[in-house]
């Protein structure tokens, strides 16, 4: 259960702003902000090097954090600075050969489906687009019929930019694992959102973010490595923290996911990452799920009795909620409403062009509320697009 009070004497923004773009960027709470602060006074007393070894035990204990968040273990874990770092570390450390094929879905995120373009530029591989069911998910019966013996990767979204979507991602693991396909999941928008668990999930990769559902500060990402995995795969960059110089012409990479990362990273942002994984865990992942997927589908009927048409689609539907003002140019609609105290987001074509052209989509507002929003606020962000409209 969600203390909706408490939650919002947590979070200074909740005073000055009604905030509905937690799938760009979250608010975070004032512990997240002290751990920083605290961090960077640390550093500004003593040093940088002696504040990294004065606050050694508590970054160890983001990495379990971590771990709880998504059931792995800790040495499955690596910290990157954003989870595009962290997906495309993970997709460039899987050797793909000419003639290769790709498995992906038609709500691909445009970051990752360039990184399969360059793939195919470079290494002759192919990129195959499983087709989406008639829900909008991807067809899980398509994509096992679609593996065959060249099928190196299945990589997918797990909750596309846009849309509300839910792909179906333990489905997914299932088909992976009986086909023994690396399975890479984008959860760059279902990380604190959504209860994730890698064993369920059946992935071999998992990419995030911080600063999104979690909550924490921009500029943090982790990225989850099956332990099984570490010895099929090379980071595509080793430096002295991810590998060891053992000779004059030998290196050996560190045992755990830790190869993924490079000597030098924010320290004070990763400590407020820990704050925030752990709020998120003392909240429970699945109370913040009902909370969040409730306020969504509240919108959604606000914005259908207000006469506004949704684009969301899926089976199963999380807290974002797209949505257009006839009439009005998408990022002025967003402009008006940040004049009035409203915080929304534009997500346009180019992020998920072939969702889009399939469903030929224009520019879309973005709303997302999350646990520390109230029905009021989603009231208020309805009459405001209400009064762009008269």
């Amino acid at each position: 259960m969600i203390d909706l009070s408490r939650a919002r004497a947590e979070t200074p923004g909740c005073a000055d702003r009604i905030h509905l773009n937690n799938a760009g960027a979250s608010l975070m709470t004032r512990a997240v902000l002290d751990a920083q602060l605290d961090h960077l006074r640390l550093e500004t007393r003593i040093g940088g090097y002696e504040a990294a070894r004065a606050a050694a035990n508590a970054f160890d204990d983001v990495y379990r954090s971590i771990a709880r968040l998504i059931g792995a273990s800790s040495g499955e874990i690596a910290l990157v600075e954003n989870a595009t770092t962290a997906w495309n570390l993970a997709f460039h450390s899987i050797e793909v050969r000419e003639g290769d094929v790709i498995l992906t879905t038609e709500a691909e995120y445009a970051s990752n489906y360039i990184a399969y373009l360059m793939a195919t530029q470079r290494r002759g591989a192919r990129v195959r687009v499983v087709p989406s069911d008639a829900d909008g998910q991807l067809d899980v019966e398509a994509l096992r019929e679609a593996i065959d013996e060249h099928t190196t990767l299945i990589s997918i979204t797990h909750v596309p930019t846009n849309g509300g979507l839910v792909n179906p991602a333990e489905e997914v693991g299932r088909v992976a694992r009986a086909a023994g396909v690396p399975f890479l999941l984008d959860a760059c928008q279902s990380a604190g959102q959504l209860e994730l668990d890698v064993e369920q999930l059946g992935c071999d990769f998992l990419t995030a973010t911080g600063r999104k559902y979690l909550r924490g500060p921009r500029g943090t990402g982790f990225l989850y490595v099956r332990r099984t995995m570490l010895d099929r795969v090379t980071p595509p960059l080793l430096d002295l923290h991810g590998a060891e110089w053992v000779a004059t012409d030998r290196y050996e990479p560190r045992p755990d996911a830790r190869r993924y990362e490079n000597w030098e990273f924010n320290h004070a942002a990763v400590l407020g990452l820990g704050v925030a994984v752990d709020e998120a865990l003392a909240w429970g992942l699945p109370a913040i799920e009902e909370r969040v997927t409730g306020l969504g589908a509240s919108l959604r009927d606000k914005l259908a009795a207000a006469g506004f048409t949704t684009y969301d689609i899926g089976r199963r539907r999380c807290g974002i909620v797209t949505v257009a003002v006839p009439g009005f140019d998408a990022v002025d609609s967003r402009d008006r409403l940040f004049e009035r105290g409203i915080n929304v987001s534009v997500t346009t074509p180019q992020s998920t062009r072939l969702d889009a052209e399939r469903r030929d989509l224009p520019d879309l507002l973005r709303l997302s509320p999350h646990y520390f929003n109230t029905e009021a606020e989603l009231d208020a962000a309805v009459a405001a697009l209400g009064a762009l409209r008269s």
